[in-house]
């Protein structure tokens, strides 16, 4: 995110007072599928991989490097795009089909990407997240700071679906569903997680439904029973929008 002159000597680079030795640098360099945070020991600094194992889902959470902002790999899979675009640009992309505005409920908080990108026009957005080691993560996460501090976001650690349940009947302006995929988290594609969410979304709302490649096997095959239960819970005008792997529907 920034940079800055630092001495070079035989034995590492000198940080602060301290050396990340040549060896530790080699062996960060060697790993092409992690992110790294440093702990200070006495006259040295230790790599520690950023990995944290889920005792709420029984499934490893880490960061994967990109060339700007990491990111989130839950059991071995991208929460983000990394192949033609990199997170920060599938966020801004998500965020130009979401068209957030109002109150805006964000189901599945991740490293708080789209949370913070909706926040810049949003009046006010909450942001659900299930995995405390998720939480754990994004707190490691120098892109995500902005998740833990900026005024008009707030921080659930909560089901969202009990967060829905509790909500009041069109309580929020949009939504924006970004639910890890399909083999994982099933019951987030259900209809009846999509009549609840026609539930608490306000007439003229607008929600946002991340699913995937649509002009993949996969996402297209899901895209369709996506479609067919949005409308059957009283969903109208789902538009496919395939740069944002996404479809869109209102109230």
């Amino acid at each position: 995110m920034t940079s800055q002159p630092v001495p070079l000597t035989a034995e590492g680079v000198d940080l602060g007072g301290a050396l990340l030795r040549w060896e530790t640098i080699t062996e960060i360099a060697d790993v092409d599928n992690a992110c790294f945070v440093l702990n200070r020991a006495p006259g040295a600094w230790q790599p520690e991989r950023v990995f944290r194992f889920s005792d709420v889902t029984g499934r490893h959470v880490s960061l994967y490097p990109t060339a700007r902002a990491p990111a989130l790999l839950v059991a071995g899979l991208p929460m983000h795009r990394i192949k033609t675009v990199d997170p920060l640009e599938d966020t801004r992309l998500k965020t130009r089909a979401a068209q957030p505005a109002g109150i805006v409920l964000d189901t599945a908080m991740g490293l708080g990407y789209t949370a913070m990108e909706a926040a810049q026009r949003a009046e006010h957005v909450i942001t659900v997240e299930i995995d405390p080691a998720v939480v754990e993560v994004a707190r490691l996460n120098p892109w995500s700071q902005p998740l833990f501090t900026h005024p008009r976001i707030e921080r659930r650690l909560a089901d969202s679906a009990e967060v829905i349940a509790e909500s009041a009947d069109e309580s929020f302006t949009r939504i924006l569903h970004d639910p890890p995929t399909m083999t994982l988290t099933g019951e987030l594609y259900s209809g009846a997680y999509y009549r609840e969410l026609f539930r608490v979304l306000r007439k003229g709302g607008r929600l946002f439904h991340y699913i995937g490649d649509l002009n993949s096997t996969s996402g297209a095959r899901t895209v369709r029973g996506v479609i067919e239960r949005l409308q059957a819970a009283g969903f109208r005008g789902v538009q496919r929008r395939p740069e944002a792997f996404a479809v869109i529907a209102f109230r």
